[in-house]
């Protein structure tokens, strides 16, 4: 059975409060557990104190077998930060402006001359996972939302380019490609624009005129943006069928006769709960005070808020 844990964020301490809570134990430098294995939500880094530490801890356990993983967004971020453009030499896949140089400098400082073998284990890094138990019962696994034709493509172009090459990772940072789109989509979720003029600020202070989505699931009559949002939020503007229509990294809302599907990514504050019975994120933003979260899998198709399990942060 699976322990699906969600985004890190250099927080090495609290995940070691996190898996001896779950049961595991360092056996040989290696969390492990006697029936059960850790599934990894990505962003690994960024943002925390112990970046260098959280590698050391999730490596072997992942190297050896005992636990799986999937690609964050800032997996992928740093990826792209740290591969020069094959169209413009000199330059990076992802600009190294002031925005994107701030949210990456503790990893580049924590890692330092690591950098270089972290950023090619990134590579390694499945975007998503589609499993089953021993008895057959499924689940899925990917960093902010499941959309099968978003899947489709990104496994074209992963066959086309032999992985996550830097052919890959340049068509995917190209705007105008459909593989960004999907990967966009799978590791930063879909999103809407807001009504002219207004704008949310992001976990890192950013103004943004786009908004996050409950893309799981079809908007209500008289939905708001801020009830639509992901987490939601006091927005009271009306969520329009133009805004829909234009929606940026559209998604299927997920059905609810689907395999069980889990996410991290959204930064959710409070106590733990479900998205819906089929759906659950456990990112419950220990990189801002809150927690680091898991969720206890033991093959059940309709999914218990009970089997949340979560620590504090403590830096």
């Amino acid at each position: 059975m699976y322990d699906l844990i969600g985004d890190i964020h250099g927080h090495a301490t609290e995940l070691k409060q996190l898996l001896e809570k779950l049961g595991y134990t360092l056996e040989e430098d290696i969390y492990r557990h006697p029936e059960r294995e850790v599934i990894f939500l990505g962003d690994f880094i960024d943002r925390g104190p112990e970046i260098l530490e959280v590698l050391q801890l999730v490596r072997p356990m992942i190297d050896s077998g005992e636990a799986k993983a999937v690609m964050g967004n800032h997996e992928f971020n740093a990826l792209a930060y740290h591969t020069e453009d094959p169209g413009q030499p000199g330059k990076h896949l992802r600009k190294h402006n002031r925005k994107n140089n701030n949210q990456h400098q503790d990893t580049i400082d924590q890692l330092d001359g690591e950098i270089e073998d972290a950023v090619e284990w990134f590579r390694t890094l499945p975007m998503w996972l589609e499993l089953q138990d021993d008895d057959g019962n499924p689940l899925r696994i990917a960093h902010a939302s499941w959309d099968d034709r978003q899947l489709q493509a990104i496994s074209s172009c992963l066959k086309k380019y032999d992985g996550v090459t830097t052919g890959f990772l340049a068509e995917a940072s190209r705007e105008d490609s459909p593989l960004y789109e999907a990967v966009e989509c799978i590791l930063k979720g879909p999103e809407l624009r807001l009504p002219s003029g207004q704008e949310n600020l992001d976990p890192d202070g950013t103004a943004r005129n786009m908004f996050r989505i409950q893309w799981y699931r079809s908007p209500r009559q008289k939905e708001t943006c801020g009830s639509y949002a992901l987490p939601p939020g006091p927005n009271p503007a009306p969520l329009t069928a133009e805004m829909m229509r234009q929606g940026r990294r559209a998604c299927q809302p997920y059905a609810p006769d689907n395999p069980p599907v889990f996410v991290g990514h959204y930064w959710l504050r409070g106590e733990p709960e479900l998205l819906a019975a089929n759906v659950a994120c456990v990112d419950y933003s220990v990189a801002r005070g809150g927690a680091l979260c898991a969720y206890r899998w033991n093959g059940e198709q309709k999914l218990d808020a009970r089997n949340l399990v979560s620590v504090g942060a403590i830096s």
